[in-house]
């Protein structure tokens, strides 16, 4: 299989960023795409040039860390997969491919196709912990959670933190992510005492960091590879709201 590849080259933060250019005429079709930029910088490092850099670890749609743009996509071409998970016969023989990074003035380029995601970090530390001594963990039946809130509370603890939602976002948002991680707590019996001070501390942290302001367009869960619902989005700003009107 052949591929036409233009990768996004940038040594750091501060150097000028170019697309370099890259023919391939021996891939698999069943290689995913970080396997093909493994085989790829086996040839540069050969070649005695700079192999490009690129986050990943699980490769198995997991931890979201392989996540970049291709083609205009965000992670991939093929809804709700993250990169790691996108396959080259996902593409047509001999197309050309554009590979870039993740933008957004919250996530600063590293290097290459790196970039630095550690402002959600610190959005999930602005959160804090829950409050209650949970000692053991209890016997499931003795916490009476209604099904339908124990789903949704799953639901949104399946974010993986990838960033897609900001990278798609025309004002590089990180509302679906701050809010799925202030609802999978929220939403639970465990996580309800602290649940003003917690959305209050997070949107703060969010503001802090540089993200847009969320204006409900949708196109975060349209890309987010967990499916993360934008009904999220309005319990949180539901809560925040509340907190506004109790002061």
């Amino acid at each position: 299989m052949k591929l036409d590849l233009h990768i996004w080259r940038q040594a750091s933060f501060q150097a000028k960023g170019y697309f370099e250019h890259f023919a391939l005429d021996d891939l698999d079709e069943h290689m995913s795409v970080p396997e093909m930029l493994d085989h790829l910088n086996t040839q540069i490092i050969k070649s005695g040039g700079q192999p490009i850099a690129f986050e990943s670890d699980c490769r198995e749609g997991i931890c979201g860390q392989c996540g970049f743009v291709i083609n205009g996509n965000v992670h991939s071409p093929v809804a709700g997969t993250t990169t790691c998970q996108t396959h080259l016969r996902s593409f047509t023989n001999a197309q050309t491919l554009y590979i870039e990074p993740f933008r957004a003035a919250a996530f600063p380029i590293k290097k290459d196709l790196m970039v630095d995601r550690s402002a959600l970090d610190r959005i999930i530390q602005a959160g804090g912990y829950i409050g209650v001594h949970t000692g053991m963990a209890p016997e499931a039946n003795t916490h009476l959670i209604a099904h339908n809130l124990a789903e949704k509370a799953f639901d949104a603890a399946a974010c993986i933190g990838c960033g897609a939602c900001v990278a798609t976002c025309k004002n590089a948002s990180a509302m679906l992510f701050t809010s799925a991680k202030i609802n999978h707590l929220s939403l639970l019996p465990q996580g309800a005492p602290e649940e003003q001070a917690r959305v209050t501390n997070m949107i703060q942290q969010m503001d802090e960091e540089g993200f847009g302001a969320c204006s409900n367009t949708g196109a975060c869960e349209v890309v987010c590879p967990q499916g993360i619902s934008i009904t999220n989005i309005a319990d949180t700003n539901r809560t925040w709201f509340k907190k506004q009107i109790s002061n």
